[in-house]
């Protein structure tokens, strides 16, 4: 079982442990972030491999939009802990029955090779840009 514990982020807080950020606010509420934002909860674990498994099992959950039923809010729609909270203790009871941890593999590797693409479109823009300045 993997142990976590989540609140609120505080601006200029320091985390000895292994850690990532989720996004509070927004229509991207749930997504899991490297960094820091000014709206965000704090996961802590115990391992950095724990880290890594929540880190993309949130983000899993993010694209998979299983965080959307739970943003509320009209004009700045925002998650509630309690509700992020249940929906990864959910998806972690669930984490070897619905075969999680081969998805979430698989997640990793497209969204590196998304960054992959991303530095290469940037790179061509660079090239461009030099193209037209000679």
């Amino acid at each position: 079982m993997l142990n976590y514990t989540i609140k609120s982020y505080k601006k200029g807080s320091t985390y000895n442990q292994p850690h990532y950020f989720i996004q509070n606010k927004g229509l991207n509420s749930g997504r899991a972030l490297h960094n820091p934002i000014p709206n965000c909860f704090v996961v802590t674990t115990e391992t950095n491999e724990q880290r890594e498994i929540l880190y993309y099992l949130c983000q899993s959950l993010q694209v998979g939009e299983c965080f959307k039923y739970y943003i509320i809010g009209s004009v700045i729609p925002f998650i509630r802990i309690d509700d992020v909270r249940k929906v990864l203790n959910t998806a972690l009871q669930n984490y070897e029955k619905d075969n999680w941890e081969l998805k979430v593999r698989k997640l990793m590797k497209i969204i590196n090779y998304e960054d992959n693409l991303k530095q290469q479109l940037k790179t061509i823009g660079q090239l461009k840009i030099a193209l037209l300045r000679t």
